[in-house]
């Protein structure tokens, strides 16, 4: 059986990870290898509906329940989606993963990263991704570019400085952990995006293989 590949996409708002993750899955199918999608939070019933709640841009959630609820939507999505896949040899592109969490609710939000970590790593069972897509950019961009899209949801109608903040997490996390993350920069061409990712995705299926 072929060993899966778990790939991620990160990024602040309005970064164009749904659009870089539907163009990888499409070039991986072509290839005879369809990927399974999935997003954060969503993927399961249940991530869904928190999903709901946590966008809900009605509502004022603190920064600890939310992360709460993140935690909860993750670990059902390893559990039901990712591991089983992950097992069967499949490739996993999932929109978002846990460095959202330690972007938002620990740099942005302030939230003890240490604490954050030890309970990512309980609910995940400390799956980590084989490659994370960092699309950076300037958060003032990427706000605008949500703004296209028609209503803000609760996380697009943070403040400017806040979603700095999230922005450097990112930037940290990749700092951190070079091996795993491939940064780019989402103000560039889609296609020369698309290009990079298919490239650093083919590399890890080779790898993968041997």
């Amino acid at each position: 059986m072929r060993p899966g590949l778990f790939v991620t996409f990160e990024g602040p708002e309005g970064a164009g990870k749904s659009t870089q993750l539907a163009r990888l899955a499409q070039r991986l199918a072509e290839t005879g290898r369809p990927p399974v999608t999935t997003r954060e939070p969503g993927g399961t019933p249940l991530g869904m509906r928190v999903r709901e709640v946590l966008l809900d841009p009605a509502l004022t959630i603190d920064p600890l329940p939310e992360f709460l609820l993140y935690s909860a939507s993750r670990a059902q999505l390893v559990r039901d989606v990712i591991r089983p896949a992950l097992a069967a040899g499949q490739v996993v592109l999932c929109d978002r993963y846990a460095d959202s969490s330690l972007a938002y609710q620990g740099s942005g939000r302030g939230l003890d990263p240490a604490f954050l970590a030890a309970l990512t790593g309980e609910v995940t069972g400390g799956l980590q991704p084989d490659l994370t897509i960092l699309l950076d950019l300037d958060p003032a961009l990427g706000l605008a570019r949500a703004a296209s899209r028609g209503q803000p949801d609760r996380l697009e109608r943070a403040d400017l400085t806040f979603h700095r903040r999230v922005r450097h997490g990112f930037l940290d996390l990749a700092a951190q952990a070079p091996e795993r993350f491939l940064v780019l920069d989402a103000a560039r061409d889609p296609d020369s995006l698309a290009a990079d990712i298919w490239r650093a995705v083919q590399k890890r299926l080779r790898a993968e293989m041997c």
